[in-house]
């Protein structure tokens, strides 16, 4: 199956990824689960470069960017992973508004220290949903991400850097 079609299939919940999951089985996974896994994020926020940890996910080609600006569902279903992403990171959403849940601690989400793996998937999902024509939500988890990582955390000025440029 072409990538094109493989993601699109994958987002509209007709085709599983490369692992046989369905998106809506990735939404339902336990937070260990989330943090343990580490070939499911490009699926669910891909971008135009191949990953260098999954190479079986599809990237981002023009075809796709389309379908997402074409397909109001497609949106929202992205809007879904994020919901849960942003659980998982301790967020919450209140329309264009991203804020610290009343759950979030440096201890338990290890996002808001100095580096590591979450920081890398923090910069592919501003970046898909911005590429994914959803740019006022990008915007607002990157903010939300940069203030909150500085005010509650130590994230490092290369990962705030990354975000920042994230597109």
């Amino acid at each position: 199956m072409p990538n094109d079609t493989r993601l699109i299939t994958f987002y509209r919940g007709d085709a599983p990824d490369h692992q046989g999951r369905m998106i809506e089985d990735i939404w339902a996974l336990s937070p260990f689960w989330l943090e343990h896994t580490h070939d499911y994020i490009q699926w669910l926020f891909p971008i135009p470069e191949a990953s260098r940890f999954n190479a079986f996910a599809p990237v981002l080609t023009p075809a796709v960017q389309a379908a997402f600006k074409e397909e109001a569902t497609l949106r929202e279903r992205q809007q879904r992973s994020l919901a849960m992403m942003l659980a998982f990171f301790g967020l919450e959403r209140h329309g264009d508004l991203i804020t610290a849940g009343p759950s979030l601690s440096i201890q338990e989400h290890i996002w808001l220290k100095a580096g590591g793996h979450h920081h890398l998937r923090i910069t592919r999902i501003i970046r898909s949903l911005a590429l994914c024509h959803q740019e006022t939500l990008a915007r607002a988890f990157q903010r939300a991400v940069m203030e909150i990582g500085t005010q509650r955390g130590v994230v490092s000025d290369t990962s705030l850097a990354y975000w920042r440029d994230a597109f």
